[in-house]
């Protein structure tokens, strides 16, 4: 007989995965929100398909742009930080060893553990790897799994162009005379998706994110669409 395997994730991987999802949710949902928005707006001077393209495609790519250039910044400067945090880490380790030793003896102690247990789980923890548990206990830090700006970069971009590109062929496809109703009736079926996914990531309510992430969507959308009339009608 085989012994069962157990690969259920735990920990700081688990977290990780939920924080890219959760980011990915609501990336797509900025990209609905916003392109809607536009194209909507857009929709309430003109009804030729060029200008409704034009505009949507160009709040998707500025938006797409925005959101990678915005988290490459918020990541690097993370990562840095990161980084920098184990290069004080190490030199501490190097120069001060006893010191940091009776450090994570007194985190270890912090968590439930008893004096000399916590000395010796933290001797043993040292021998083995000091920066790493150091970094892991003191700092909140996986030395293996620094946060990646490129990844976070792309992801926010895909993640935004996937939710605008909604909005955009919504308005675009269908024939004149049902654009504006396929895209409010597509958008807001899309938040409710994103609201409730967001949510179920969260350990949240979804019925109120869903209604939260509808209102907010109807709200951009009935705003745009009426400054878009009032200015169609004044021939701007």
């Amino acid at each position: 007989m085989t012994e069962p395997m157990h690969e259920e994730p735990h920990g700081g991987a688990l977290g990780s995965r939920l924080n890219w999802l959760r980011a990915a949710v609501l990336g797509a949902n900025d990209g609905i929100v916003s392109t809607a928005g536009i194209v909507v707006g857009v929709a309430g001077a003109t009804d030729n398909r060029s200008a409704l393209l034009t505009a949507g495609l160009a709040g998707l790519l500025a938006g797409s742009m925005s959101m990678a250039a915005g988290e490459y910044v918020s990541v690097s400067t993370q990562r840095d930080s990161e980084v920098a945090a184990l290069a004080v880490e190490r030199r501490e380790l190097r120069e001060q060893p006893e010191a940091e030793l009776q450090e994570l003896t007194t985190l270890l102690q912090e968590r439930g553990l008893s004096r000399e247990v916590a000395r010796e789980a933290a001797e043993q923890l040292t021998a083995r790897d000091a920066l790493r548990v150091h970094a892991r206990v003191e700092l909140g830090i996986d030395p293996d799994e620094l946060t990646n700006p490129w990844h976070a970069a792309w992801a926010s971009f895909l993640a935004f162009t996937a939710g605008a590109l909604l909005p955009l062929l919504a308005i675009v496809l269908p024939p004149a005379g049902w654009r504006l109703v396929v895209t409010v009736v597509s958008v807001l079926a899309a938040l409710v998706l994103t609201g409730w996914a967001s949510a179920r990531l969260g350990s949240a309510d979804p019925k109120r994110a869903v209604l939260r992430n509808v209102v907010g969507g109807a709200l951009a959308m009935g705003v745009t669409y009426a400054a878009g009339s009032l200015l169609g009608a004044a021939g701007v």
